[in-house]
């Protein structure tokens, strides 16, 4: 990981960390990078998300680029899938996001993609932070050499048309969809009313600041309570940039990344289509879904959190499905990448073929009570100090301890924010709990030491 790009991109307050000045310059970088790799003048396509500094960066990112003689296809608002997807069909050099996916509308984003539809890898990343970070100004085009800028959202249909490919008809279910005043908000009426559901949608009226505010993925409180009161058969929530997806059943109870990859994987089996005899997760997933996956013979395999992290360890075993519990999940057959509305889709499709509802589908992939608390630090060196402390490593293995086997502790760092992930299962709720606070006390009284 390098001093600018994390595991998702560049990411910052906007206008804090994350300026049009290095929005512009990113572009620029970008540029100069892809033409030297090409030898031929590049192209770019850009999408971005609903957030008040989107259009800002966007502009930004577009002189830098152009200045510099690449070309630029924009794509307007639509989920950061849809650019990995257009990348390939429009044969662009890379695709770029304007997203900080499931955070707070404050804060923005900038990842790419490359022609192939995948996260750039990192000898590419590393040359194009080395030209961000290098004094003084880089070289531009002038003349008939600058870069043009096209307007490309009449792409956005033939990105729906392919997600909406990848099922047959689905059965009447009266489904509630949570928008989260995202990306989605655009395009999952589209998508979904092309089918015979009984389809809602809630929070998806975007204004610029109101993006994952209390709605979403990341809030799933409001979703399960008008599912429940209106008698759904099952409601579907989404992130900032619709790469994520989690589910909630009849009742209102949640469904988690890590049930929807172990019913897709038993289905997947069922059709002699999962290919690797398992499937990805990640160090996040919990007890419960291992103990799943011996019962059924599943290979689980576990990645570093991140989708480009389980997209890796995917390609490297030959698996066709993978994701995280906070909703990334990856069919490969279909996409480069996590995509929410897909997979939503894909959850639907098995709705549809079981007659099961919701609940039934879930009932024997057991849950270990699981706690996850954030800590907020000062920043990225307070951060990796208190990850190398020998403090903390003590705290953490007499935890373990504690626990005796009958449960987990996971301390890391935050690849996108000022945070340290406190995660903690157990046996009982109240062992979890008591756990994960003692560990967020440490690490709180490791920061006012520094």
């Amino acid at each position: 990981m390098g001093k600018l790009f994390g595991t998702d991109g560049i990411r910052g307050v906007a206008n804090g960390t994350l300026t049009a000045e290095l929005a512009y310059r990113v572009g620029q970088s970008a540029a100069i990078s892809l033409a030297e790799r090409t030898g031929t003048k590049p192209m770019v396509v850009i999408g971005k998300d609903t957030r008040i500094s989107s259009d800002m960066l966007e502009c930004a990112l577009i002189a830098g680029l152009t200045a510099c003689g690449c070309d630029v296809t924009t794509l307007g608002v639509i989920p950061t899938p849809g650019v990995a997807y257009l990348t390939v069909m429009l044969h662009a050099d890379a695709g770029v996001v304007i997203s900080a996916s499931h955070n707070p509308f404050e804060h923005n984003g900038i990842k790419m993609f490359s022609d192939k539809g995948f996260k750039l890898n990192d000898a590419l990343e590393e040359e194009i932070e080395r030209l961000i970070l290098q004094e003084g100004a880089l070289p531009v085009k002038t003349h008939d050499e600058l870069g043009r800028v096209k307007d490309g959202r009449q792409y956005l249909s033939q990105y729906l048309d392919h997600l909406a490919s990848t099922v047959g008809q689905l059965a009447p279910l009266r489904v509630l969809f949570d928008c989260a005043n995202g990306a989605s908000s655009v395009t999952a009426r589209s998508l979904f009313d092309r089918f015979a559901l009984q389809a809602d949608y809630m929070s998806c009226e975007p204004d610029g600041v109101n993006i994952n505010d209390h709605c979403g993925s990341t809030h799933l409180e409001k979703l399960s309570a008008r599912v429940r009161e209106g008698g759904y058969d099952l409601g579907l929530a989404f992130d900032g940039d619709a790469d994520r997806c989690l589910a909630v059943d009849e009742n209102g109870e949640e469904i988690d990344g890590d049930k929807i990859m172990a019913v897709c994987a038993r289905t997947l089996t069922a059709q002699g289509k999962l290919q690797g005899g398992g499937f990805v997760a990640t160090v996040m997933s919990n007890m419960g879904l291992h103990k799943y996956c011996a019962a059924q013979n599943l290979r689980l395999l576990c990645a570093s959190v991140g989708d480009r992290n389980v997209l890796e360890l995917m390609q490297k075993e030959h698996m066709v499905l993978g994701g995280e519990q906070s909703g990334h999940i990856i069919f490969l057959e279909h996409m480069t990448t996590g995509d929410g509305q897909l997979a939503a889709l894909q959850f639907l499709s098995i709705l549809t073929q079981t007659g099961k509802r919701a609940s039934e589908l879930v009932r024997d992939i057991p849950r270990y009570p699981q706690v996850l608390i954030n800590v907020k630090v000062r920043g990225n060196e307070e951060k990796a100090a208190i990850m190398n402390s020998a403090a903390l490593s003590n705290e953490i293995a007499a935890a373990e301890r504690l626990l005796a086997g009958d449960g987990r502790v996971l301390v890391r760092a935050s690849g996108t924010e000022p945070l340290i992930r406190v995660m903690v299962e157990a046996g009982s709720e109240p062992a979890a709990e008591q756990t994960a606070q003692s560990l967020v006390k440490a690490v709180e009284n490791l920061q006012k030491n520094l």
